[in-house]
């Protein structure tokens, strides 16, 4: 297995002495970790492909508990805003990661090890030394056994410490009544929203009043009524009729929910996340990858594919799930639906025959005809590789960094501008995109 791994790379940098760190009381270095097994995560929080490799890291931190393996998360953003330490320390909460983290400023740590792609991981043996090296998903069985090849190696050795290093992780903590909420949908008097840290769906009244609340908060993927159904990480919400559709994020999932029963069921998948390219097939036969947000039209539920850098639609009559637009392909080029290409579309919106998205990986607002079946961008690069990075000065230009959601109304395209932590309009008329100042 070793033969098939390279770097140009033999030992390991050390950290910076001065990064900031987080989850842990004090910076960590090598010299510290020196009869250890290192396993290195370089990842940015606004990246799916990261977001998925986060629970196989778990799984593994989990079975070397006690043992002289450490996971350390090298945070190396791709955008301005994912360098601020408390925007990191939100996602690090978000995502309820328990390893250290450092938060690589300039991409500095990136560059020594040369790292090209997000996520990576750089596994280091307990002499120092660089011994695996691989970027993308998929990984959690190659690097368990190069975990336990080495841990076996170096106990034979000798080398491996005897007293593996007590990491004391500063958790951080969260009063609030809602945990890192999603989406909402509004209809009928009544607000849905997502509770995506506490794994609910929440129903209130116009003032904030509660009237339901679903699921029983443990993470998990069961059906049943309002207080046994389980959820893990729900983000997007929308209302058809008596019901409500629910992007089950984490579990890969669409939801439904049905007021009047008072019951959940699973609409979409298997609870275990799809291939990169599907066909799609039947509802509950069929593994999707990351939906992100959801929208309805008639029959059809349309769905923010994130992991796929996809629209697909979910017919209610037919049962059928399938891909709608984007090929698969991660960047932002227009065209014919099922040509063009997408990345990380984590919002969305229908009005009559036009379909919004927040394309957010390419900072870019896009609009699908569904009449011509046509993508266009709005708002965004559109130039081959369009995928704005943090050495990319032009991607600023234009406004927007990573949105996360998009809502017509009146014309007008009002935006989650996340990155910037702004509201902004699109109008749809004068193709004028403005700052919406939210006054206190």
């Amino acid at each position: 297995m070793f033969d098939e791994i390279f770097t140009r790379i033999t030992k390991a940098p050390n950290f910076p002495d001065d990064y900031d760190w987080i989850n842990v009381e004090g910076p960590l270095s090598l010299e510290k970790l020196k009869g250890h097994v290192i396993v290195l995560d370089f990842w940015t929080y606004c990246c799916i492909n990261c977001m998925h490799m986060l629970p196989a890291l778990a799984t593994l931190e989990k079975k070397y508990e006690g043992k002289p393996v450490v996971f350390i998360g090298v945070h190396s953003a791709k955008f301005f805003n994912e360098q601020d330490k408390k925007n990191i320390e939100s996602a690090v909460a978000r995502y309820e990661i328990s390893h250290p983290v450092v938060v690589d400023r300039n991409m500095s740590i990136w560059r020594k090890y040369d790292v090209t792609g997000w996520p990576t991981i750089i596994i280091i043996d307990p002499n120092g030394t660089i011994v695996y090296k691989q970027s993308g998903e998929g990984q959690r069985e190659l690097i368990e056994d190069t975990v336990d090849v080495l841990l076996e190696k170096h106990s034979n050795a000798g080398t491996l410490s005897k007293e593996p290093l007590k990491i004391e992780h500063k958790k951080l903590q969260n009063k609030s009544t809602l945990s890192f909420p999603g989406k909402i949908s509004i209809a009928n008097g009544e607000i849905a929203l997502s509770d995506s840290n506490h794994n609910k769906i929440i129903i209130t009244d116009l003032f904030g009043k509660i009237e339901y609340t679903v699921g029983s908060g443990k993470m998990g993927f069961s059906d049943g009524g309002f207080e046994t159904a389980t959820f893990f990480r729900p983000q997007g919400v929308v209302w058809k009729n008596d019901s409500i559709i629910v992007a089950d994020t984490e579990n890969h999932a669409i939801r439904k929910i049905d007021l009047i029963s008072k019951k959940v069921t699973t609409l979409v998948g298997t609870g275990r996340q799809g291939p990169w390219i599907s066909n799609g097939g039947k509802g509950k036969e069929t593994s999707i990858t990351s939906p992100w947000d959801v929208a309805q039209k008639d029959n059809l539920i349309f769905i923010a594919m994130a992991g796929n850098h996809q629209i697909w639609t979910y017919d209610l009559g037919s049962d059928i799930v399938k891909p709608f637009a984007g090929n698969g392909y991660e960047n932002i080029i227009d065209g014919e639906k099922q040509q063009a290409q997408l990345a990380q579309p984590s919002g969305i919106s229908i009005s009559e025959n036009k379909l919004y998205f927040a394309d957010s990986e390419t900072s870019a607002i896009r609009e699908i005809d569904l009449n011509t079946n046509q993508v266009k961008t709005l708002v965004g690069k559109t130039e081959m590789n369009g995928i704005c990075r943090l050495d990319d000065p032009s991607c600023d230009s234009l406004g927007l960094y990573e949105p996360s959601d998009v809502e017509l109304f009146q014309n007008k395209l009002y935006i989650t501008d996340t990155n910037n932590h702004l509201i902004r309009v699109y109008d749809t008329n004068s193709n004028i995109l403005q700052t919406l100042e939210i006054k206190i």
